[in-house]
This record gives structure tokens, C-alpha cells and sequence, in this order.
């Protein structure tokens, strides 16, 4: 629905006018809203430099969803590392290395398609299973030559609208050593899993063998932030830290072992599953993970009227439960503990 209390009704009329007139029929209400908005700051003067960003914001993104909507049945792992790396370094090779090997299962790569680490992802990959989404910078502007080679890539002028697309798209992700960027890459990730703001996904720490990088970060954990209250004591469990390429392979394909996806439905959460569970495994996680629920239990059933309306997996089996909300930074233990049935597939996704 248009906003029409903050807009004249003939402005509101005007918009439907022009979705009609374009042939928008699918989703009118939310384009709609789109055009009031910007109408709407229109009607607020708002500054320019603030219209400047929004529309930046809006043409970045769309781009960004074209280059990503041929690829959406497509597992991706984005891969974030520093642009510095030398590609004569370890890592450069341990990076080239993962994502050749993922490359070989199925999965695309996504990067921020600059130099270093980043290029070293799109070199393992293959220029057919790699996206990049690179930032305008004064020294690093062009996509590196592997990415540019297919035409795969969206240059984007905001961090914001950057770390949105590296994230949205992907079902897993691999942190390298690197700077500040990489830094505030990873922790953006441990708050979305933390806060519940993205459905779980697996990540990965990943190092040399021989590396102490991220050792830092658990230290820093241990020491500081556990003892002062400002985390929880297994808040990082949500991500691996290895120095193994198999380890770090296994640990992204097999988070989809079992588990495909999750909605919510109301309050009631449904995890969509590869392998129906038995009763005896049901009841088993009942008793594990008795304290993640609001109330009731985990039960095992068909879909659920709203997921059937919108033809929602349909085939999957599932198990649905009151989940406490206070609680989702958890699911990451549920859903380890589904993939981990003996009912589950013995193959991670895809085989």
C-alpha cells in the first residue's frame, strides 16, 4: 500500500496510475511504497546530499540484484580477505586452493573482486563461478582481471550497500587474514549471527597452517570480552577457526547437510530438513534442546498453512517448534545437531 497519510491522494492515486500504466502487477504494493518514499522526500525537502545517498543506494542495489538473479538456485560462499596479499604468499595459495575445491562441489564464490586474497578466491573459483562486488576507491577501483574477464561484477560507491550484497546472497562465508575491512567484514557477521538479523550460516576463520591470526581474536575473547560481560562464553562457537582446507570445506558444505532452511510462520519456526527424522531422534532433541523453546515441544510435521499457500518446499520434511526468540542467536546448536542425526544424509550439499 501507498503511504497515503503522508502523501495527497492524488499523488497516491498518481503512483498506482503509473504502476498500472507499467504493467507492475507482482509485488505493486512494495514498489509502490518504493516511489511514495521517494516522493515523499521530495515533499520533505530533505537535503541533497541525503537524496544523493538514497538514490545511489537504490540504482547500487538493483544492479546488484541484477547480477545475482541468474544465480539464485546457485550455493555461494563469499570470501573476505585482504587486497594486500601477495600472490607469492601461503595464503594466497590456501585461498586459491578453497575455493577450487568448493568450485568442485558446486559453489560459486563471491567476492569484493579486488586484488589480493580476493583475487586469489576468483582464481581458484573460475571465472564462471565467480561473482565480485567491488567498491569505488581512489586506488582500487577496477575489478581484478579474472572477475573482469566474464563481466560478472557491479561496482559499488558506498562500504554499506557493498557489505549487503556480500552478505545477502551467500550460504556461507571464509574470513582470511587482512585489515580493517576484513575485520569489520567478520564481526558484521558475528553480530548478524549473534542478534538473530541473518539466518544462521556457517564461517570460517581460516589460516595457514602455520598461522596465529586469528588466535588473537580468541584470546582477545577469552581474556577481555567473555570476562567483562559484553559476550556470551560461546558466542564463538558460532564460527570454526582451522588452518585446513578440507576442514574449512567440510565445515560450509556440510552446515547443509541435513538442514536446507528456516521460516517463520508467526511464532513458530519451521526448519526444513533433506532426510525425514525418526521419532526417536525427535525425542532426543526435545531433550537436548528442551531450554532454546518457548513452550511446547519440536515436533515433526507437514507444512504449514502459510507455507503451503505460498508453495513453500513443499516436499521437504520439517520440524516445527515455538522457538524463544531471546534464544535464536542459538539455532547454529540445533541445526548442527540435526545435521549430525544418523538419519541425515551421509553426503554434504550439494553431492
Amino acid at each position: 500500500m501507498v503511504e497515503s497519510s503522508t502523501l495527497p491522494p492524488a499523488v497516491t492515486d498518481g503512483i498506482r496510475h503509473l504502476l498500472d500504466d507499467a504493467g507492475i502487477v507482482a509485488d505493486a504494493d512494495l514498489i509502490a511504497r518504493i516511489l511514495a518514499t521517494g516522493v515523499g522526500m521530495g515533499v520533505d525537502r530533505a537535503d541533497r546530499l541525503d537524496l544523493k545517498i538514497t538514490s545511489a543506494a537504490l540504482t547500487e542495489m538493483r544492479a546488484a540484484f541484477q547480477l545475482f538473479e541468474p544465480f539464485r538456485g546457485i550455493p555461494k560462499v563469499t570470501v573476505f580477505g585482504s587486497a594486500r596479499t601477495a600472490p607469492d604468499s601461503p595464503l594466497y595459495r590456501l585461498t586459491v586452493q578453497l575455493t577450487a575445491a568448493l568450485a568442485a562441489r558446486g559453489w560459486m564464490t563471491v567476492t569484493g573482486a579486488g586484488p589480493g586474497i580476493m583475487q586469489a578466491a576468483a582464481e581458484g573459483a573460475g571465472p564462471a563461478h565467480s561473482l565480485g562486488v567491488s567498491i569505488r576507491l581512489p586506488f582500487e577501483e577496477k575489478p581484478n582481471a579474472i572477475i573482469a574477464s566474464h563481466e560478472r561484477s557491479v561496482a559499488m560507491k558506498y562500504f554499506f550497500t557493498r557489505k549487503l550484497m556480500l552478505v545477502k546472497e551467500s550460504s556461507g562465508f571464509v574470513c582470511m587474514p587482512g585489515g580493517f575491512g576484513t575485520l569489520d567484514e567478520m564481526f558484521e557477521l558475528l553480530t548478524l549471527q549473534q542478534t538473530g538479523k541473518a539466518v544462521p550460516t556457517p564461517i570460517v576463520l581460516l589460516d595457514r597452517p602455520d598461522g596465529s591470526f586469528w588466535d588473537g581474536l580468541r584470546r582477545f575473547a577469552d581474556e577481555q570480552l567473555i570476562p567483562d560481560g559484553v559476550i556470551s562464553a560461546d558466542d564463538l562457537d558460532r564460527v570454526v577457526m582451522t588452518d585446513s582446507v578440507d576442514g574449512a570445506v567440510e565445515e560450509i558444505t556440510g552446515f547443509y547437510r541435513n538442514y536446507v532452511s528456516l521460516r517463520w510462520v508467526g511464532r513458530r519456526l519451521v526448519l526444513r530438513l533433506r532426510a525425514e527424522p525418526t521419532d526417536a531422534e525427535v525425542a532426543a532433541l526435545n531433550d537436548r534442546f528442551a531450554h532454546l523453546l518457548a513452550d511446547g515441544e519440536i515436533e515433526r510435521r507437514g507444512p504449514l498453512k502459510a507455507e503451503r499457500e505460498d508453495d513453500d518446499d513443499l516436499a521437504a520434511p520439517r520440524l516445527v517448534m515455538r522457538f524463544a526468540q531471546r534464544r535464536v542467536g542459538d539455532l547454529h546448536h540445533l541445526i548442527r545437531a540435526v545435521n549430525a542425526l544418523p538419519s541425515a544424509p551421509a553426503e554434504a550439499y550439494p553431492a
